[in-house]
């Protein structure tokens, strides 16, 4: 259609027209007079708005995804945190189960030598005081510490106790080169002095050259004068090699620690040394010897042939 005064004149009118419906189909309210022409208008076009509805569902559906995806990514976080807070926790509870289960065997050590222990907790290691081999622990003075007491966990000797402050100790690892222990056979009651390699076995030094030992055998310390800086009884570790003597008055032989230095958690410093040596009761019990399986031999006879013992049955035919 041209652009004449008349068509601008009929647009007008339809637009004053629609303002005037509109205007009446408000005051109107509920009993509007259009409603019917409405409802009629939504019969014809309802199926057509529906059929374009469900056709633009899907960008809708994007459209509320894309707002709805902060929320998403907010419970995702929100899970994520959480998981993250239970393996935490879970690996906390493995943490404590371990620590619980070193402090259960060092008590037991420590009931069956009779040592009145203090416990404590490993928080530092390295070099310190110029040794090589060192831990720090979080006990000191103020917990009745002081220097040259022994130190040990639930599997045997840790170390001793060199230098102690208020509420901190320095503890020399017995796998240190400038540790040295006098240890006892558990068998045969020789006597040696032990001395670290780092993470090597420990070397023995046997006092009796022709002394008789054997791969396997084990070691406790010997104690020192008035139990310092080692009470009798701990358990040091076991035999793995042995030199030959070669005529010497002295022997060396090397142990494998019962401790493992490089994991130490809990230990306990002995302030009280026990009233008399516990010999060999705190080393751990030997695991009993398998009992040997019978066989039984079962030898075929030939068909036909007699029995070994050469007794007639009497069942061959006649």
């Amino acid at each position: 259609m041209r652009d004449t005064r008349e068509s601008r004149l009929l647009l007008v009118l339809l637009i004053a027209i629609a303002f005037a419906l509109i205007t009446v189909d408000i005051r109107g309210g509920e009993d509007s007079p259009v409603d019917g022409a409405r409802r009629a208008a939504a019969t014809v076009f309802g199926p057509v708005e529906n059929g374009v509805s469900s056709a633009v569902d899907p960008i809708g559906n994007a459209i509320g995804a894309v707002r709805d995806s902060g929320d998403r990514h907010d419970r995702i976080a929100e899970l994520t945190r959480q998981n993250a807070a239970l393996k935490a926790k879970l690996g906390s509870d493995d943490r404590n189960r371990s620590r619980v289960r070193q402090l259960d065997s060092m008590l037991k050590s420590a009931g069956a030598g009779q040592y009145g222990i203090k416990g404590a907790e490993v928080i530092g290691i390295g070099a310190a005081q110029g040794f090589s081999w060192t831990v720090t622990i979080d006990a000191g003075a103020n917990d009745g510490l002081k220097r040259d007491m022994t130190v040990l966990n639930g599997d045997g000797l840790v170390g001793r106790v060199t230098t102690v402050g208020p509420s901190t100790a320095t503890v020399l690892l017995a796998n240190d080169p400038d540790f040295t222990v006098g240890t006892r056979m558990e068998r045969t009651d020789e006597l040696g002095f032990a001395t670290g390699q780092g993470d090597r076995p420990l070397s023995v030094q046997m006092l009796n050259g022709k002394a008789k030992i054997k791969k396997g055998d084990r070691l406790v310390t010997f104690g020192s004068q008035k139990d310092k800086p080692f009470v009798p009884g701990v358990p040091v570790g076991q035999v793995v090699r042995v030199d030959p003597s070669g005529g010497d008055l002295t022997r060396n032989i090397y142990i494998k620690p019962y401790v493992g230095f490089t994991k130490l958690d809990i230990v306990g410093v002995v302030v009280e040394a026990p009233r008399e040596d516990p010999r060999d009761t705190v080393l751990p019990k030997k695991p009993a010897k398998p009992k040997p399986t019978p066989t039984v031999t079962v030898t075929a006879t030939p068909s036909g042939q007699p029995p070994a013992d050469g007794v007639d049955n009497g069942n061959d035919e006649q």
